[in-house]
This record gives structure tokens, C-alpha cells and sequence, in this order.
């Protein structure tokens, strides 16, 4: 799956991460158009898993 289908899939699933990651904030899963690896780094830091990881959560949602 490229960046162009994580993002589209991301309006899906970004309730599912804050359901599933408590401390997420509205403002950590924001997606501003062009920014999507930057806010896939705020979920880094926050979640401590890798940019793989993440992607890989992203798409099996």
C-alpha cells in the first residue's frame, strides 16, 4: 500500500487509533494534506513503534 492509499484509509481508521491509543490527541492524528509522514512520526514518539509498524496498523484496519 503507498502513502496515497494510507492516506485516503486514514478518515477510516484514525478513530480505531484513538480508541486503541488513549493518550493520541486530536491534534497528534490531524492529517493536513502533504504531511502525512510527519503525522505518522507524531504517532512514532507517541506510540513507540516504528514507521512499518504504524503503516502496517493503518492497513490491516
Amino acid at each position: 500500500m503507498n502513502t496515497t492509499q494510507l492516506e485516503g484509509k486514514w478518515k477510516q481508521v484514525k478513530g480505531d487509533f484513538k480508541q486503541k491509543y488513549g493518550k493520541l490527541t486530536d491534534d497528534d492524528l490531524t492529517y493536513t494534506e502533504g504531511k502525512f509522514d510527519e503525522m505518522i512520526g507524531k504517532l512514532q514518539e507517541k506510540t513507540g513503534k516504528k514507521k512499518e509498524e504504524i503503516e502496517k496498523e493503518i492497513q490491516d484496519l
